[in-house]
């Protein structure tokens, strides 16, 4: 009988058993998914929603608890916002003031009023419905938008400027929309939070909070990781300081996104900023992708099914009404009608900000959950469209508008495409003569000491390792035109420089070398140019020396020749047949002269 008993009993499904079937199966559907969308021109975020729905309770089935998973996937959203952060020094935020507080606020407000007017005049909902549903669609995908501007390398063109100066006012007006959602509530447990008037109080001293926090214990906690050189250090600082500022916001009911995004703009002017940023970005990807594919998972697939006209109308009118009004506030503002078309199309999509703010108005009981799910879905019907608009603007010529002159050659290159890996005294004289000319360059040095040097000298150098991929892609490698290394390291061979050029094909890659031994290493490369780094300056001594010892100016300059001649036809028998020890016999050794040509006197012992 217990033999019977213990055939039969259930074994227990341990959490372990259930997070390693459900990532698989969900990792499984987003890259295939993801794949397949990417070949298609689609996009990454509409390959996680439909993978997302697929497999979910309203799909397959095959995954459970979008709820919980959405949850903890919204870190990724706070993440977003704090490499967001990143990009805007102070500086830069007071420059594009205007930009963010005039044309963004237009077009919050104009989109939000024409939308939530459409919504109440068109359907059955009632004002406060209507309100919590129309404002959210006025917000865009930063998710979709940013990455596309920096790949295309106008995130920093006047162009760039503004489009991304519209979304970061989307971004910062999450506060008082969802401000503005929790006054409409009506469930009687949201009357117990406080009043917007303290939540407006609470954002200026967190906010101020934050700023002193960043100023007085996070920079001197960095110079302290970088001193100790350890880059697991630098993730755990990075994810700390993201966290931290969002749970100060979640603390005190406001938004964490926003947390996240104070505490970037803390670190924007950091030389530690590129470091941070590569080291987040792979957790931003992972927890971004899973919170599409959450948003797949909560939709209501049985409620689009039962109105696919409405979903599918209703998105249309979205992205028509948001590119027309931002077409025209652009135009406003001053832009050519092609950028401004430009900007209309790019920004016509509903943003992921809307699932959070239709979680927000479901939870104040202002719609219901079949609401909630088809406006989700006619936001991600919406975002279906932006890779074709996208293509469209490209291939109009919108997004993108004709410059002039050819780029062929270096002096026509566009100013700040220079990369400069490494700031100690080799790489100072290069940046300076590349300055000199007048090209911007991007500094780069993994030495705390040196760049707090530099710093003294008004001189901007970021921290980090400038052979990583991910930190050069940061630094504007897919923009750059010239790579120059300029470390001390023998150990920079074609290993480490060939996935650099493969990732950079448009950048010339120039290398210091320490030794021959490294030149031989690099003889495979095709390489824009190497230099030993002491050959020069052992040159020119050793013409101050033959000067000092009282040889004829025109000799000295025959050695010299002879001497390049030689060390020139060494390298290339070294090279040929891969060791040093080729060609030893053309070394000059005590007691064997060259050969020199006197100047019309034929030919005569030195």
């Amino acid at each position: 009988m217990q033999d019977q008993l213990a055939s039969t009993a259930v074994v227990p499904v341990s959490a372990t058993d259930i997070l390693l079937s459900e990532g698989v199966i969900l990792l499984g559907a987003a890259v295939l998914f993801v794949i397949l969308f990417r070949r298609l021109g689609l996009g990454a975020v509409l390959g996680y929603l439909v993978a997302g729905a697929l497999v979910g309770p309203q799909g397959l089935r095959l995954v459970g608890g979008a709820e919980s998973k959405l949850a903890i996937a919204e870190i990724g959203i706070v993440l977003l916002l704090f490499l967001v952060g990143l990009e805007l020094h102070p500086a830069r935020l007071w420059r594009l003031k205007r930009d963010i507080f005039a044309l963004g606020a237009a077009q919050v407000v104009l989109c939000g009023c024409a939308l939530t007017a459409i919504i109440f005049y068109t359907t059955g909902f009632t004002w406060g419905a209507a309100i919590a549903l129309g404002l959210p669609l006025a917000l865009s995908s930063t998710a979709q938008v940013l990455p596309g501007l920096k790949s295309s390398g106008r995130i920093n063109s006047p162009f760039g400027e503004k489009v991304f100066s519209i979304l970061l006012f989307q971004d910062l007006s999450i506060v008082p929309l969802i401000t503005i959602v929790a006054a409409l509530s009506r469930n009687p447990a949201d009357m117990g939070g406080p009043p917007g008037w303290m939540m407006a109080g609470y954002t200026v001293a967190a906010i101020a909070g934050l700023v002193l926090a960043g100023r007085f214990i996070l920079r001197p906690l960095l110079r302290l990781v970088g001193r100790l050189g350890e880059r697991e250090l630098f993730v755990v600082v990075g994810l700390f300081t993201v966290l931290a500022a969002a749970a100060l916001m979640h603390a005190l009911h406001l938004s964490t996104a926003l947390g996240a995004f104070v505490a970037g703009v803390m670190l924007a002017d950091s030389p530690y900023r590129h470091e941070i940023e590569a080291d987040v970005e792979p957790f931003r990807s992972i927890l971004l992708g899973l919170f599409f594919l959450a948003v797949g998972m909560v939709l209501d697939l049985h409620a689009v099914a039962a109105n696919p006209l409405f979903v599918i109308g209703m998105a249309v009118i979205l992205v028509l009404t948001k590119a027309a009004l931002i077409t025209g506030l652009a135009r406003l503002f001053g832009m050519e009608w092609n950028q401004a078309i430009g900007s209309g199309l790019l920004l016509s999509q509903g943003g992921e900000f809307g699932f959070v703010l239709f979680a927000q108005a479901q939870g104040a009981l202002l719609i219901a959950p079949q609401a909630a799910s088809l406006f989700s879905a006619i936001v991600t019907f919406s975002m279906a469209t932006t890779p074709f608009l996208m293509l469209f603007a490209r291939k109009l010529e919108f997004a993108k508008p004709k410059v002039k002159g050819d780029f062929s050659v270096p002096e026509d290159a566009p100013r700040g495409t220079a990369i400069i890996v490494g700031y100690g005294r080799f790489g100072q004289t290069v940046a300076q003569m590349l300055m000199g000319h007048g090209f911007g360059v991007v500094l780069i040095d993994k030495k705390p000491s040196q760049i707090e040097v530099s710093s003294r000298f008004d001189m901007k150098v970021y921290y980090g390792d400038g052979t990583r991929i991910d930190l050069l892609r940061r630094s504007g490698g897919e923009e750059a035109r010239l790579i120059a290394f300029c470390i001390d390291d023998p150990s920079l061979d074609a290993r480490v420089l060939e996935p650099i050029a493969e990732a950079f094909p448009q950048a010339a890659l120039l290398v210091r070398a320490f030794d021959r031994r490294q030149l031989l290493a690099l003889r495979d490369m095709d390489l824009a140019g190497v230099v030993r780094e002491v050959f020069e300056s052992a040159i020119c001594m050793g013409v101050q020396a033959m000067e000092a010892l009282g040889v004829p100016a025109g000799e000295v300059e025959e050695v010299e020749r002879q001497y390049r001649r030689n060390d020139e036809q060494r390298m290339e028998l070294q090279i040929e047949h891969g060791t040093l020890m080729a060609a030893k016999e053309l070394m000059y050794r005590p007691g064997r002269r060259m050969r020199l040509l006197a100047r019309g006197d034929g030919e005569e012992e030195a």
